[in-house]
């Protein structure tokens, strides 16, 4: 169904909070803790209570906003069939969604302090190359920035690059990313791993049917650095970099969470023993 969403900017009490920059899924280090935050406990977003503003952005969408500065950036994936499948009261279906229409999968940046659609681009227009979960969508994965650079993750339609006035630089194709339910391929239910930034690199991870891998470009030309091979099975959670006191590691979740230098790909550790499904990104704390 090709709806309007509401992306509504909640009043923050705190000017501190309000300049703090929330450039990843889960903000920095993937903790979702935003430090001298003072967001109100209570709000209303029919009636604008607490509300500072409202933009209306069209499609489906499971992407979280980023912020850098006063520019937010949020991903859509807008379908041209009215009618097409969503169902968020079916969270217990397995099946797909019928949904293979042609889609646009697009990139918008808006003023934080008032809302307005500064640039929108459409990365990618065609047929979905996987299906997605009835309660998805085909925009899951949530935008990553530096301040200079934001990069947009769509699965199968690929990934892509641009500068903070819209213009492209680079994109990639990384091929057919399809998970889903374990025990029948034909059930896809969409990608949802978020890309992470480390240094000058992009980092990816597309657990998938088959031939899953993690894989780091470079963020200034889109040129792949490294690609690991992964033995997991489909997988929707976001990899994480902790910066220990000798070294990096990049930490991603399956059925075993592993570790590996985020420089190069080589895999520094295993843990056995995880969930079957992992989709919740791990986090490092003392």
């Amino acid at each position: 169904m090709n709806r309007l969403a509401r992306l509504c900017f909640l009043v923050l009490s705190t000017t501190a909070a309000f300049a703090q920059n929330w450039p990843s899924f889960r903000g920095p280090e993937a903790s979702g803790v935003a430090d001298g935050a003072g967001p109100p406990v209570s709000w209303d977003a029919v009636k604008s209570v607490n509300v500072r503003w409202k933009t209306a952005i069209p499609g489906l969408a499971h992407s979280s906003p980023v912020v850098w500065g006063d520019r937010i950036f949020v991903t859509s994936a807008v379908s041209s069939d009215p009618k097409s499948e969503f169902g968020p009261r079916m969270e217990m279906a397995m099946e797909p969604a019928k949904d293979a229409s042609v889609h646009s999968w697009r990139v918008y940046c808006l003023d934080k302090n008032t809302g307005k659609i500064l640039w929108e681009r459409t990365a990618y227009t065609g047929v979905p190359k996987t299906k997605r979960h009835v309660t998805g969508s085909h925009a899951s994965a949530t935008p990553v920035t530096d301040g200079r650079v934001v990069v947009t993750f769509f699965a199968s339609e690929g990934l892509y690059a641009y500068d903070f006035n819209g213009k492209l630089l680079w994109k990639q194709d990384l091929g057919l990313i399809n998970p889903g339910f374990l025990y029948d391929p034909d059930f896809e239910w969409g990608a949802a791993s978020s890309p992470i930034l480390h240094k000058n690199l992009v980092i990816v991870q597309c657990d998938k049917q088959k031939d899953s891998f993690i894989a780091a470009y470079d963020l200034k030309d889109g040129r792949r650095v490294w690609l690991t091979p992964r033995d997991e099975v489909c997988t929707w959670s976001t990899p994480t970099v902790h910066q220990g006191k000798s070294r990096a590691e990049l930490i991603a979740a399956g059925r075993n969470i592993r570790a590996y230098d985020p420089t190069t790909g080589e895999q520094l550790w295993k843990l056995s023993g995880s969930a079957e499904y992992s989709i919740a990104t791990p986090i490092v704390a003392n």
